[in-house]
């Protein structure tokens, strides 16, 4: 004889648990407040009537319960918050609510699960964020330090900034008034130190994107221009499994897709939704801008990439390179903005890394 699941929704804290179970047989509500313990959490689980399912929201707390839980056994899914279905007319938010209606969004299917990584892919994941991270902060701070100067009637007159002449340039100002000095002088040892920063995890990325766990998806990747090895990292560790998308699919998980408010014979597509990913969707966005140059035959470069990828990685992203490149083309002859054009670039070249990624040796 076969029984309704138990559904647990837990809502869970840095420092406490709330947990509400539906029991299977008979429907009964139990609701009880535990600590963030794995363990106290996991014992108060297996009292309850078997078969159980466990459902928790991902958030900052991570995946650190959800292995404890399926380790144990148990049938545990983390939901995707953007995903959950709330009555408008709700208005009170409680832990124990929260709890309850994830048991009975679990309890109806109604819970869109998300991908839980390894220990290992969440450590590579966190590199690759820890050295965005890194970009922006050099970003803000080189941005303190110019507009300092700007200020001060100092502008770099050079061909390209942040250039080694550009920061020989930067060095050999100085300044009479203390106060002015010291500001300049803690601006300027910001971007020394973020960038010294960003180094040191270019360089753990390059190390790390040797292993066999990731060199394969990240040298097919890197067959298409304005995919290094920093981005193809990128977008393997926040992708993880490929084969979860077709090359359709994949532009709406990262948000590049037009967003649609269409009701009766009316159809209206407004701009991209910018859902999902924002780290993956950054990324294509700046890869798909080195398309706009003509590509007639691949670079030295390219061909040393290449060297290192299947045949039929080099083929793909060779056919990809000129479809991409002509698309810009036909956008440009069009007189289309290049920032709209750019993210149209960025949505196809999203599937053509899906099919390098899962492409056959």
């Amino acid at each position: 004889m076969s029984f309704e699941p138990t559904t647990v929704g837990l809502d869970v804290h840095a420092r406490s648990t709330t947990a509400c179970a539906i029991c299977g047989p008979t429907g009964e509500i139990s609701t009880i407040r535990l600590s963030s313990d794995h363990t106290q959490i996991l014992g108060w689980l297996t009292g309850l009537a078997t078969p159980v399912r466990v459902v928790y929201e991902a958030g900052p707390t991570g995946f650190a319960l959800a292995r404890t839980l399926t380790g144990a056994g148990l049938d545990c899914v983390v939901a995707a918050p953007s995903k959950l279905q709330r009555p408008s007319g709700d208005r009170i938010k409680t832990d124990a609510r929260d709890a309850l209606h994830l048991a009975r969004l679990l309890r109806l299917g109604e819970v869109t699960p998300v991908r839980v990584p390894t220990p290992a892919q969440e450590a590579a994941r966190d590199l690759s964020r820890a050295r965005e991270d890194a970009r922006a902060d050099l970003m803000r701070a080189r941005h303190r330090l110019s507009k300092l100067l700007l200020r001060q009637g100092l502008l770099w007159e050079g061909k390209n900034t942040w250039s080694w002449a550009h920061h020989d340039w930067i060095a050999r100002q100085s300044f009479t008034d203390p106060a002015l000095q010291a500001a300049f002088e803690a601006a300027h040892e910001q971007v020394l130190m973020v960038r010294d920063r960003r180094d040191r995890l270019d360089e753990a990325i390059t190390q790390q994107a040797a292993d066999p766990g990731w060199a394969p998806v990240v040298e097919r990747l890197r067959c298409l221009r304005g995919i290094s090895t920093v981005t193809a990292f990128g977008l393997a560790t926040e992708i993880g499994d490929w084969h979860r998308f077709t090359g359709s699919s994949i532009g709406a998980y990262v948000g590049l897709v037009p967003s649609e408010h269409s009701s009766g014979s009316r159809r209206v597509l407004g701009p991209i939704t910018k859902t999902g990913n924002t780290h993956v969707r950054r990324l294509l966005v700046e890869a798909a801008w080195h398309h706009r140059r003509p590509y007639r035959q691949p670079t030295r470069e390219m061909r040393a990439r290449w060297e290192r990828a299947p045949a039929a990685a080099r083929s793909r992203g060779h056919a990809g390179n000129h479809r991409l490149h002509r698309r810009w083309a036909r956008f440009d002859e069009r007189g289309k903005k290049p920032s709209v054009a750019v993210v149209a670039i960025a949505r196809e070249l999203a599937g053509w890394c899906w099919a390098l990624a899962v492409v056959q040796e």
